[in-house]
């Protein structure tokens, strides 16, 4: 498959590390220099779905794609408002259309997850037109008197749509099972016959854990991928990290001895969107006109599970 056009969407809102320290114990010195973050695109009026919609149109727009050309849609979600049903049929009405639609939950390596599942049904001759949109708002899934987490995190949407074609060179995913490193419960609803002790418990990441998960793995990955694909390191164009900290891309960076240049980012003004960063920076790369047909794109992303992603693609 190709990449036929990408779109993004982001809340209005944007919070800077000082509005932050209104009612937090932390500041912009304490902030930027473990996370290089400066602000973030919080949710406040809007609703994801509609985040998800505007990604959506957009890529379509991009591609040249109208929505009833397409033979699947794949969301890519953590958590939404929405129990059921899913957020893929929820944008599937508001685009009017009623191909197949699905959504899957690997946290951040979700973009990637749906590429390789894309790519799938593309080989199996069953699909021409594939939309894959990534929404997140892990805002909501964060205790906001915890300095430790909260200040990580943004919301927003990103989208791409994707074609026939032999452009995805290849797809790694994989797993360390180890829930208890990054996680949230919620609680469900009670019933009469419930005995068992419940709780709600926002977010829980211990750092040091993750960030180390985090550069080994993407490293290992991009490193055994690229040999899988016949791909030296200085023929990649770009390559995009999901922006979790931008000291775990720069330990990635420097692990694989590549220039920085070659690692565009967004961070400074996003956060982390769990898997909508992926497609946020790929399509701010692709409107800012930095890609040209035939640059090699690395893919690698990592979160909860402990899952991870990596894939190679040819614009």
């Amino acid at each position: 498959m190709k990449i036929l056009g990408t779109g993004s969407s982001l809340p209005t809102m944007q919070v800077s590390n000082d509005d932050l320290s209104k009612f937090l114990d932390t500041n912009d010195e304490w902030i930027f220099p473990r996370t290089g973050i400066k602000s973030r695109h919080i949710i406040s009026s809007e609703k994801l779905e509609d985040l998800a919609l505007d990604a959506a149109r957009k890529a379509l727009d991009n591609a040249g794609v109208d929505a009833g050309e397409l033979d699947m849609l794949i969301c890519s979600n953590v958590v939404n408002e929405f129990i059921t049903p899913s957020l893929s049929c929820i944008v599937a009405s508001k685009l009017g259309i009623s191909c197949p639609c699905f959504d899957i939950n690997c946290a951040c390596p979700g973009f990637i997850y749906a590429m390789d599942m894309a790519d799938s049904y593309f080989r199996s001759g069953k699909v021409k037109k594939v939309l894959i949109v990534c929404a997140e708002e892990p805002t909501r899934m964060i205790d906001w008197s915890d300095r430790s987490t909260c200040v990580l995190f943004g919301d927003g949407a990103g989208a791409a749509v994707f074609g026939e074609g032999d452009n995805l060179r290849g797809t790694r995913l994989s797993a360390q099972p180890d829930p208890d490193k990054l996680y949230e419960i919620h609680k469900l609803q009670p019933t009469p016959y419930i005995t068992k002790e419940e709780a709600d418990v926002p977010l829980v990441m211990k750092g040091r854990e993750v960030f180390k998960f985090a550069v080994t793995t993407s490293s290992r990955d991009i490193t055994d991928i690229l040999a899988e694909t016949g791909i030296t390191p200085d023929q990649v164009s770009y390559y995009m990290i999901h922006q979790a900290n931008l000291r775990i891309i720069d330990g990635i960076r420097e692990h694989l001895g590549v220039a920085p240049e070659k690692f565009p980012t967004n961070i400074r003004d996003h956060g982390n969107s769990s898997s909508a960063s992926c497609p946020i920076l790929l399509d701010e790369c692709n409107k800012a006109g930095m890609f040209k047909k035939g640059d090699i794109l690395v893919f690698s992303a990592f979160g909860a599970g402990l899952l991870s992603a990596t894939a190679v693609l040819e614009w």
